[in-house]
């Protein structure tokens, strides 16, 4: 049995999980490492159920379909842990395309890192119809770092990252599920594990394609979802009980509101496309300010069932 199990979290996105699923079958090199590839179903209906069934007879490893019909993303997760036994966890998100050496550069990362968990770069994708806010929507959607592998200070998203189940996901239920509507729940297991004195680590070679559907390829969305990672530093440091670290977090994120509200107003008159990235940081600064519930935007989970709901149009 192999030492590494893919988890995809999926809802609704039938074309993009099958170009998901190929993508990992295509891992040649690591395949005798794959304990299973599994498929957490979050949608009520089951709609993948079908599609996991029709891949499974040519599925180089296993192909395990779990349901996980509660809409979120937390349970999402915590489903398809829950239906293999893995040391290792990839995480693999069902609108990411993973390249053919993914795995096989999360797992040499993690090795010469020995990082409890190791995150790769990822290609933003957006429609080409997509106008003046394509390079800031696909540099949005993307994710870069450092141009060789080795350790990180600071922890990324679960999109395009290799675990140890041992001690970056304890329990059998990790990701807190109060984040299900809202995300962040990546949030808070990476800040509990740095204070366990976790580690991270970069795979500069274990690259991904995320595409970007037309719904969430516009730049209200993007700039809701900025505001909702804003959010995190400040409900990070409360759920923690730390209230000087909310202060601090609020006052950075009203000067960053300031200085960022200026340049965007500059830029928007002088009708510069590079105003995208100046509302995105503006965006990041309001949301540290105003992190308290009632103000979290429902992004994941049953907003995902109405993808107009979930751009925000």
């Amino acid at each position: 049995m192999g030492d590494v199990a893919v988890v995809i979290p999926t809802l609704r996105r039938l074309d993009s999980l099958e170009r998901a699923l190929r993508s990992v079958f295509a891992q040649a090199e690591t395949l005798e490492r794959v304990s299973a590839v599994v498929v957490a179903d979050n949608d009520p209906d089951g709609s993948a159920g079908p599609l996991v069934a029709r891949l499974a007879a040519e599925a180089p490893a296993p192909l395990i379909y779990a349901p996980a019909p509660r809409p979120g993303v937390a349970t999402a997760r915590n489903a398809g842990l829950a239906a293999t036994q893995a040391p290792l966890i990839a995480f693999l998100d069902d609108d990411e395309a993973a390249s053919p050496r993914w795995l096989a550069a999360l797992l040499e990362a993690q090795v010469q890192t020995g990082a409890d968990v190791v995150f790769g770069p990822i290609r933003g994708r957006v429609p080409e119809n997509t106008g003046w806010t394509a390079d800031y929507l696909e540099a949005f959607f993307g994710r870069a770092g450092p141009a060789e592998t080795g350790p990180l200070e600071e922890p990324w998203g679960c999109g395009n990252s290799l675990m140890v189940r041992a001690t970056a996901l304890p329990g059998p239920a990790p990701f807190d599920v109060s984040a299900d509507q809202t995300g962040g729940e990546d949030d808070k297991l990476f800040a509990a594990l740095s204070a366990r004195g976790g580690r991270y680590g970069w795979a500069a070679d274990a690259w991904v394609d995320e595409f970007a559907p037309p719904h969430r390829a516009t730049l209200r969305y993007a700039l809701t979802r900025a505001f909702a990672y804003g959010q995190g530093p400040s409900q990070t440091a409360a759920a923690a009980r730390d209230c000087t670290g909310v202060a601090r977090w609020m006052l950075i994120g009203a000067a960053q509101a300031g200085v960022w509200g200026l340049a965007s107003l500059i830029l928007f008159i002088l009708r510069r496309p590079s105003r995208a990235r100046a509302y995105d940081r503006l965006a990041r600064g309001v949301g540290k300010v105003f992190w308290i519930k009632g103000f979290e935007p429902k992004l994941y989970g049953t907003a995902l069932l109405n993808p107009s709901a979930a751009s925000g149009a």
